[in-house]
């Protein structure tokens, strides 16, 4: 039971918890912005403990989608899915289960956050299928992580205004960043078999277009702090968080795995800088 417990630990990648950290960040930027400040405890929970189930359910759904192709892929060989220790009727069994409470929590907010939460869970589900024929799957996953920012101004305001959206965009671009270093660890093997990836996409202007969506992102966040007046400890987490792409550029430039691999999940980071700068900027 408990070795069987451990594997499910490892389909669900709590045992990694970086993929929650960089689905959090953008989640907490929204409720700060929707607040204007410490969202409520009930929203500010239930967005916590959505996001844990939500991104736990998505790797689930994600390497059963993938369980034919990971076996190819020196990173993901020994998954728990792909080296048979775990069923495909475990991993979709578990994803529902965990896509069930989620759901659950999503009862307790308003009728337009419940709308959202179909389209989350839409999003979430379909993600997997997008890296098949979609040239930048990375784009779509932006969206999809993402998508707790108009959840949060939905839950806080009951209304989706521009800057939700806005913060959705620059959140697009970031996520387009980071996991287009996540993907030129596997660029080798995705080429192999087939897979899409920005990386691919991008190729010989791959750490360019990373820099770009960097300076988008960064771009994007200021414009948005100046539109609403926040004050300096923002722009100084902005600042903070450039400084951190320019040393994610050094990590990659040389397209090492091992370099690239360790830009992506220093992007931890870069998220907590824009959040600490946000929090900061709003207390009155």
């Amino acid at each position: 039971m408990l070795k069987k417990l451990q594997l499910y630990i490892q389909l669900t990648r709590l045992n990694k918890p970086i993929g929650i950290l960089l689905l959090l960040w953008p989640t907490l930027w929204g409720l700060w912005f929707a607040a204007q400040g410490m969202p409520p405890l009930k929203e500010l929970s239930v967005f916590i403990l959505g996001t844990v189930l939500m991104r736990s359910a998505g790797c689930a759904m994600n390497d059963y989608a993938d369980r034919d192709f990971d076996k190819h892929v020196e990173r993901t060989a020994a998954r728990p899915l792909t080296s048979g220790h775990i069923s495909g009727k475990e991993a979709i069994g578990v994803a529902l289960v965990l896509t069930f409470f989620a759901g659950m929590l999503a009862l307790t907010l308003n009728a337009v956050s419940i709308k959202l939460a179909f389209v989350a869970a839409f999003l979430a589900g379909s993600y997997p299928l997008f890296k098949r024929f979609f040239a930048i799957p990375q784009a779509y996953l932006g969206i999809a992580f993402g998508f707790g920012i108009p959840m949060a101004f939905a839950a806080i305001r009951g209304e989706l205004p521009a800057l939700a959206w806005w913060l959705l965009l620059a959140n697009v671009f970031w996520t387009i960043a980071y996991d287009t270093e996540y993907a030129m660890v596997d660029k080798i093997d995705d080429l192999k078999i087939g897979i899409k990836t920005s990386a691919i996409t991008f190729g010989s202007y791959d750490v360019l277009a990373v820099v770009c969506c960097y300076a988008a992102f960064i771009g994007l966040m200021a414009w948005v702090g100046v539109s609403q007046g926040l004050s300096l400890p923002y722009f100084v987490g902005l600042i903070i968080a450039s400084i951190i792409a320019i040393y994610h550029y050094g990590l990659i430039k040389n397209r090492e795995r091992g370099a690239c691999f360790k830009a992506f999940l220093h992007n931890n980071w870069l998220g907590c800088a824009v959040f600490s700068g946000t929090v900061l900027a709003f207390i009155k």
